[in-house]
């Protein structure tokens, strides 16, 4: 069992055993670290939850340059904002109806099973970190950039939406992803299903309850991971508390937003949001 938690942290990108002295020691998060987190979570999450997206992968950078979050712990702490902001937007989207639509049932039926089957893969040689950001980016910029072209041009017009065979199995396939690299997969769902016509008040709570289940599954993984190994790779609590309440607030916003921006508005912030993902990843990809 040791050799197989070991082995499944480090296809997660992490060296077991070996955190950082800093990473070792208790986190201390002063108020103005408090402030600048809870502030960062709340604007992220109010500007991508419209469109069906976190914000977490936004907040690494955050997370790393200005709170100074040592690497280790970065993702178990996004995984943690993920799963305490996401009922901001989610008690929203319930409200207005939105969240109890067919494609959130569909989704949900491919990713839960997909994160299952990504938490088994972890313990066999899986693709490194790197090799998924490489793919990731490949696959989001082009779309990204498209997305902008399309949302510009008022002459567009959309291909055919998915079937829903097909949108089981995108969700199967996204939270397989999920479940080996731990990310939520609003990011990835969210421009593959506006692509294809789908409109983006479907999308955003589907999208959006994707990744909070999953980033449960993913915080609890590491938290089994940092009870049974060495290194320091649980989340920082008090700061991903405090993100995540932050987003909790900003999340339930850029919801109450969504219905008065435009179609076309929302599939240009859509874009613009893929395209810089996709730059984030390549830049991870080729550090």
């Amino acid at each position: 069992m040791p050799a197989l938690v070991e082995r499944y942290a480090t296809i997660a990108g992490y060296g077991v055993g070996h955190a950082s002295p800093a990473a070792a020691r208790p986190y201390p998060v002063s108020w103005q670290t408090g402030v600048g987190g809870f502030a960062a979570g709340l604007l992220i999450s109010m500007i991508t939850s419209p469109v069906g997206v976190s914000g977490a992968v936004f907040l690494l950078p955050v997370q790393l340059s200005l709170l100074h979050v040592p690497n280790p712990a970065v993702t178990p702490t996004n995984l943690l904002f993920n799963v305490v902001s996401g009922p901001g937007a989610l008690a929203r989207y319930r409200r207005t109806g939105q969240l109890t639509g067919p494609l959130t049932r569909l989704l949900l039926a491919g990713t839960l099973p997909g994160v299952a089957a990504g938490a088994c893969l972890r313990v066999f040689a899986l693709p490194g970190p790197h090799v998924f950001r490489l793919v990731a980016a490949a696959v989001l910029l082009p779309l990204g950039l498209w997305l902008c072209a399309r949302a510009l041009r008022r002459d567009g017009r959309d291909r055919p939406p998915l079937s829903r065979r097909a949108v089981l199995g995108l969700g199967l396939a996204v939270g397989t992803v999920g479940g080996v690299y731990g990310i939520g997969g609003g990011s990835i769902l969210g421009p593959l299903l506006a692509g294809r016509g789908t409109p983006l008040t479907r999308i955003a709570p589907a999208a959006l309850a994707c990744t909070f289940l999953t980033s449960i599954t993913g915080a609890a993984v590491y938290g089994l991971l940092a009870l049974t190994t060495s290194g320091d790779i649980a989340p920082h609590w008090s700061l991903g508390l405090l993100c995540g309440a932050g987003g909790l607030i900003g999340g339930y916003l850029g919801a109450r937003l969504q219905p008065r921006l435009p179609e076309r508005a929302l599939r240009l912030l859509l874009g613009v949001l893929a395209t810089a993902l996709a730059a984030l990843y390549l830049a991870q990809g080729i550090t």
